[in-house]
């Protein structure tokens, strides 16, 4: 190979120190695992988890686009990890009646709308959330959110359709009108 050549692939103005990635990424790792764990003390054991697995490993990534891709899996499989955990399943209160004492903290966010919008999201099942998370907080098309999930793009877009169905129905009559 001729020493004048290029590599096409190669991106050296890529960083690759944690610190600047956890810059760079931490709005979009917190809030899948917020999304997913419905949890601030959960959502911040998840953040925690994926830079620190990031630390570890890593990663060898051909382009920011890899590395995105990278984080948003690791956070998704670690969100599910807490969330089917014993911790969660097995909690039971040490007092009886404060049966809410086992339950996650309730926080708000800065608006009533914000809040009625989390709380519809919480309630959809996973796979709608995930996919509606993805394609409207974090800009991903469906081909790439098909491609993340391992999934075919007309499955993406139909929990897409399913997803934002059963979100209108639940906000309807709550806060927003038709």
């Amino acid at each position: 190979m001729d020493s004048t050549a290029v590599r096409l692939d190669y991106q050296p103005d890529l960083p690759a120190d944690t610190h600047s990635v956890v810059q760079r990424y931490e709005a979009m790792v917190y809030g899948i695992a917020l999304t997913h764990t419905q949890c601030r003390g959960d959502a911040d054991d998840v953040f925690q988890d994926v830079f620190l697995a990031y630390h570890r490993t890593m990663p060898a990534v051909a382009s920011e686009e890899h590395r995105k891709a990278w984080l948003i899996v690791t956070t998704l499989n670690c969100a599910k990890k807490v969330a089917l955990g014993s911790w969660r399943t097995r909690v039971v209160p040490l007092t009886p009646g404060q049966e809410d004492a086992a339950a996650p903290e309730v926080f708000h966010f800065a608006t009533e709308e914000q809040d009625a919008v989390f709380r519809a999201m919480s309630r959809l099942p996973e796979a709608y959330r995930t996919v509606l998370h993805l394609f409207y907080f974090e800009d991903l098309p469906v081909g790439r959110i098909a491609e993340l999930l391992n999934l075919d793009p007309g499955a993406v877009r139909v929990r897409l359709s399913r997803g934002r169905q059963q979100m209108k129905d639940q906000l309807l009559g709550a806060l927003f009108d038709e």
